[in-house]
């Protein structure tokens, strides 16, 4: 009996990872999963992926679990070589994910988005260049480039001028020069140059996928982070929610975790080397935050307890929807399961199963 596949998945508890896993294991396939829960220590106990690990390793047939840090560059190439003769894929998910977080501690902020890719990448190297390697960076990398844009004021959103190259969605052609990032935006440049540099340099099938909002009913929202699932819990619980700037009118596409896993699986099946796509809800599946409120009163039965403050997040986007067409022509078999009725409705029910638990 042949020894199965391993995908390697790093933060494989969180909201990506673990819809990784799943989507893996369920096809046969061993997957080493990596997560040592920083996201508690980002986010407060509230965001901790502890119960999503547990009902991992529980519950899905060939999951093993990795309780290391993507820092440890010993206990990463000690992994990678551990397995290297079986390794199918590797699927990059862990990082600091908050631009507001990154400011408290660059230093943390960096290390694990910049060197711990690199960790990743220089392991794979050794032990399994063939082995397609996903990296989802983010949409920060354009930094705030996509303010710059023709924008007009409508009832409830802002939007781009009709005729715009951008008006079906933001490109990969955008200039990620000459623009304020975040510290959040310029590690995970790093990460995404790197990841773009080994499969330009050494000829590894690697690829950044540069994301929109992504969500789904695992998100473990806070209000630094996830901001779909955060709003739910807030509609749900009565919690104060707060809108940042922008007449709350900025404008987000969202993307659901199985969208997106299922695009991973299409780049695995075949592989190019040093790519990079935008991915996102598109014109798919988008919503200004006005748009979400309403949403979620409609969808929870209850009034949303929010206040508007003036200032706005730096380096946060007025409005940025993915233009996907790029990944649609290189992979035609991949399309949309959910749009954002769907995805808020599957999180509603997620949150208020929990909140009756």
């Amino acid at each position: 009996m042949s020894t199965p596949r391993t995908v390697i998945v790093t933060g494989s508890a969180g909201l990506i990872g673990s819809e990784t896993v799943r989507r893996f294991a369920g096809e046969g396939a061993r997957v080493i999963g990596i997560d040592n829960d920083m996201r508690a220590e980002f986010f407060g106990a509230e965001a901790s992926t502890k119960k999503t690990r547990d009902d991992l390793i529980a519950n899905v047939s060939g999951y093993e679990h990795h309780d290391l840090d993507i820092r440890d560059t010993a206990a990463v190439t000690e992994l990678f070589k551990r397995h290297r003769s079986s390794i199918a894929a590797i699927v990059h998910t862990a990082s600091q994910p908050s631009h507001d977080w990154a400011a408290r501690d660059p230093q943390t902020d960096f290390t694990v988005n910049a060197n711990g890719t690199l960790n990743l990448l220089e392991a794979a190297r050794q032990f399994s260049p063939e082995a397609p390697f996903i990296f989802t960076s983010t949409n920060k990398v354009y930094g705030d480039t996509p303010n710059r844009l023709p924008l007009r004021e409508l009832n409830k959103r802002w939007e781009i001028e009709p005729g715009h190259e951008y008006e079906p969605g933001i490109a990969e052609t955008m200039s990620i020069d000459y623009t304020k990032h975040s510290l959040f935006g310029a590690s995970k440049v790093a990460g995404d140059i790197l990841v773009q540099e080994y499969g330009r340099y050494f000829g590894m099938p690697t690829v950044s996928f540069r994301g929109g909002c992504l969500t789904g009913p695992a998100h473990a929202g806070t209000e630094l982070h996830g901001f779909l699932s955060y709003l739910m819990i807030c509609a749900v619980s009565g919690r104060p929610y707060r809108v940042f700037g922008y007449k709350g009118k900025q404008v987000r596409d969202n993307i659901h975790s199985f969208d997106l896993v299922e695009a991973f699986a299409e780049f695995i099946r075949a592989p190019r080397a040093g790519e990079v796509y935008n991915i996102g809800g598109s014109r798919h599946s988008n919503c200004s935050m006005l748009e979400a409120i309403e949403m979620c009163e409609e969808i929870s039965g209850k009034k949303l307890n929010w206040t508007y403050e003036d200032s706005h997040r730096i380096g946060d986007h007025i409005w940025w929807i993915s233009d996907v067409r790029k990944f649609q022509s290189h992979y035609p078999n991949w399309k949309f399961h959910y749009g954002m009725r769907e995805i808020l409705e599957e999180i509603y029910h997620s949150v208020a199963g929990c909140a009756t638990s």
